[in-house]
C-alpha cells in the first residue's frame, strides 16, 4: 500500500484549511456589506449619536465663558418694561370643546398648543418655574405659563424638540402622562424616546416613539413629520448630541403647520420648503439671539426668523422662544421690536408674522390667524385617538 508522505498531507491539508478561511472571509464580508442586510448609516449619525447636515460652528468652552465673562460685565439686568401681561381669562372652555377648527395658542417661550382635526397638540411644553435640572438654580420664569396644565384640554399627542431644558421639562412629561383620561402620545426626535423612558417613570404607559430626521407617523388625520435643523442636545456634561433634534411639521389634507424648535439658519431651511412646503401657519423661534458672535450657530434672530418663513414657503408665522427665560444678552422684551424692524426690511405685511399675548388663543379662518370671538361656536365630536401606520411610519399602535 501506498503511504502519503507525512509533510505533504500535512501540507495539502493546511491549504484547504487556508482556503476554507478566505472563502469564510468572502462569505462574510459579502454578508456584512450586503444592503439588503443591512441599511447604510445615515449621514447625519455617527459613532454615538448624531451631527448636524451642514457646517456647524461649535461654540468651545473658551467660547462659552468668553461670553459668560461679556455678559457679567455688559449685560443690562434691569426688568424689561414692555413684556405683554398674560391672558387673564384663557379659553379654556373653547379650548375644551373645540374639535373643528384649528387654533394656536401662546403658552410662553416655545411652548404652544396647537388644535386640528379634533387632536389637541402640544409642544415643547414646559410649565416649572426653572429651565434647570435644579429647582433652586437656572434660568428663572420671567412670565408664568399661559396656561396651567390643569386648564389644558385633553392632550393626545406631545412633540419635542430637542433635550435642552427649556424645551424638555421633566416635570411637565409626568404630569402630561398623568392626565385624566390616559398619557398622551409622546413623539421624540431619535433616542431621546429612551431617554423618556427611562427619565419619566411615569409615563410607562404611554406610547413613546423616535423619530429620525423626515420620518413621519400618523395620528388621526395629521401626519407628524420630524424635520432637521441645525442645532445640538444635551442634558448633562457627558450626554452631548447623543439624541437627536429637529422641528415638527404637522400636515393633513387641509392644514399645514411647522414648529421650528431651536435653530440656527441652515441649508436644512430651504430643504425642508422644498420638501413640505407650503404651509398655512409655522410656529418660528425669534429670540435668544444675542451676541450673535456665539449665538448664532444655534439661534436664529428675528431678520433670519423672517427669511425662514419665506423658505420653509408659510403664509403666517407666529414668533414663539422669547419673553420667558433670559438665555441671552438682548432684553426679553426684544425679539418682538427686532421683529417688526425684519418685517419692515422684507416688506412682510406686519399680520403675515406676529407675536401672541402669553395664554392668547387665535383660531385659524382659512387664511389667517384671527383673535376668538366673543361667542366663538365649535363643532363638538369625539375627539381622535387612533394612531394608524402609513408609509415610512415608525409607529404602529392599536387602539
Amino acid at each position: 500500500m501506498h503511504c502519503r508522505p507525512p509533510h505533504l498531507f500535512l501540507s495539502k491539508t493546511l491549504a484547504s484549511l487556508h482556503m476554507l478561511l478566505i472563502a469564510l472571509s468572502f462569505s462574510l464580508f459579502a454578508c456584512a456589506t450586503n444592503p439588503d442586510n443591512e441599511q447604510p448609516r445615515p449621514d447625519h449619525h455617527k459613532d454615538g449619536g448624531f451631527r448636524n447636515n451642514y457646517s456647524f460652528i461649535d461654540p468651545s468652552l473658551l467660547d462659552f465663558l468668553e461670553w459668560r465673562r461679556q455678559r457679567l460685565v455688559h449685560m443690562d439686568r434691569s426688568e424689561p418694561e414692555d413684556l405683554p401681561d398674560p391672558v387673564t381669562d384663557p379659553a379654556v372652555d373653547y379650548l375644551a370643546s373645540n374639535h373643528s377648527e384649528v387654533s394656536l395658542t401662546f403658552i410662553g417661550h416655545a411652548s404652544v398648543l396647537l388644535q386640528m382635526n379634533g387632536l389637541n397638540i402640544l409642544a415643547d411644553p414646559v410649565f416649572s418655574d426653572r429651565a434647570s435640572p435644579l429647582g433652586f438654580a437656572g434660568p428663572k420664569r420671567h412670565q408664568p405659563p399661559g396656561l396651567t396644565t390643569q386648564q389644558l384640554p385633553h392632550i393626545h399627542a406631545v412633540v419635542v424638540s430637542h433635550s435642552h431644558y427649556d424645551h424638555l421639562d421633566r416635570p411637565s412629561i409626568r404630569q402630561l402622562c398623568e392626565q385624566p383620561g390616559g398619557p398622551p402620545v409622546l413623539m421624540m426626535p431619535l433616542k431621546l424616546d429612551d431617554w423618556v423612558r427611562q427619565a419619566v417613570p411615569e409615563c410607562d404607559e404611554a406610547r413613546v416613539e423616535g423619530l429620525d430626521w423626515w420620518q413621519e407617523a400618523l395620528l388621526g388625520e395629521v401626519r407628524f413629520i420630524l424635520t432637521p435643523v441645525q442645532h445640538w442636545s444635551q442634558r448633562t456634561p457627558f450626554d452631548r448630541n447623543q439624541t437627536l433634534w429637529g422641528g415638527w411639521a404637522l400636515v393633513s389634507d387641509d392644514f399645514r403647520f411647522w414648529f421650528s424648535g431651536d435653530l440656527g439658519y441652515s441649508q436644512d431651511i430651504p430643504d425642508i420648503g422644498e420638501r413640505l412646503g407650503p404651509f398655512d401657519l409655522a410656529a418660528i423661534a425669534i429670540g435668544d439671539y444675542q451676541p450673535r458672535w456665539f449665538m448664532s450657530p444655534q439661534h436664529i434672530d428675528p431678520h433670519e426668523a423672517v427669511i425662514t418663513q419665506q423658505e420653509i414657503r408659510a403664509d403666517r408665522a407666529v414668533g414663539i422662544h422669547w419673553g420667558t427665560f433670559r438665555l441671552a444678552d438682548e432684553p426679553l422684551d426684544q425679539p418682538p421690536k427686532d421683529l417688526a424692524k425684519a418685517r419692515e426690511k422684507h416688506g412682510v405685511p406686519d399680520h403675515h408674522f406676529i407675536t401672541m399675548v402669553f395664554g392668547e388663543t387665535r383660531r385659524w379662518d382659512g387664511s389667517d390667524l384671527v383673535p376668538l370671538s366673543p361667542s366663538s361656536d365649535t363643532e363638538k365630536s369625539d375627539p381622535v385617538t387612533g394612531i394608524q401606520p402609513i408609509s415610512g411610519s415608525v409607529i404602529t399602535v392599536d387602539d
